[in-house]
């Protein structure tokens, strides 16, 4: 069984953000949750809560009490980009130029890999 979890409009790259994705990409979860604690990145932040929001949507789905019984891991996870924040700035000589703050959207998938008895 399968959960998935989505952060949409995260205020940073997509660029930034596939740095850190891909490093926890088909790790088990408890090693997915201590890379990224010790990842010097604001990106591990965000990612440390998505992962564990797809632990506990998990569990509710499973109806389980115990996920760490079922050796759950990071089966996908990917960054897509997301919209655009347009700003300007005064440059030299009265021109103006444009900021560009961007944002993306990360989805992570967890998957058990002991079945789960009916």
């Amino acid at each position: 069984m399968e959960a998935l979890a989505k952060l949409r409009n995260c205020p940073m790259s997509a660029r930034k953000m596939r740095l850190v994705v891909d490093n926890i990409r088909g790790k088990s979860v408890d090693d997915a949750l201590n890379l990224l604690k010790y990842t010097n990145k604001e990106a591990a932040v965000w990612l440390e809560k998505l992962v564990l929001s797809a632990v506990s949507n998990w569990a509710n789905k499973a109806d389980e009490s115990n996920p760490e019984d079922y050796k759950l891991f990071v089966k996908t996870a990917f960054v897509d980009g997301g919209s655009v924040l347009k700003r300007f700035r005064p440059a030299p000589h009265g021109r103006a130029n444009r900021i560009r703050k961007r944002m993306n959207h990360v989805t992570v998938v967890v998957e058990n890999k002991v079945k789960i008895e009916e």
